[in-house]
């Protein structure tokens, strides 16, 4: 399977965060549906305006870098699995 730049960049950061403060999760793999779904409504959530700007505290630079990063992860998982798009809404109503 392909898997884009930034997309195995979140997963793979996403999984090293649950080996630290939850050793008994599985990894997230993208080959299974029901952890793309999982990973789409992660994205969602990352890019609410609060934790894409952590309440405001993040400098403007950094915010804009997130966004993009995140963003193209969201394409990259759509591009993967069009069906995950109906998951991450915060990507096309920026609300």
């Amino acid at each position: 399977m392909k898997v884009h730049k930034e997309l195995f960049k979140y997963v793979s950061q996403k999984n090293e965060w649950n080996a630290i403060f939850n050793s008994k999760a599985r990894p997230l793999d993208l080959d299974l549906f029901e952890d793309r779904e999982r990973i789409a409504r992660m994205i969602d959530a990352d890019l609410s305006p609060e934790n894409l700007t952590c309440d405001g505290e993040l400098p403007r630079a950094q915010v804009q870098a997130k966004y993009r990063q995140l963003t193209a992860a969201a394409k990259e998982l759509i591009m993967l699995d069009p069906s995950t798009a109906q998951y991450i809404y915060e990507f096309y109503t920026g609300e």
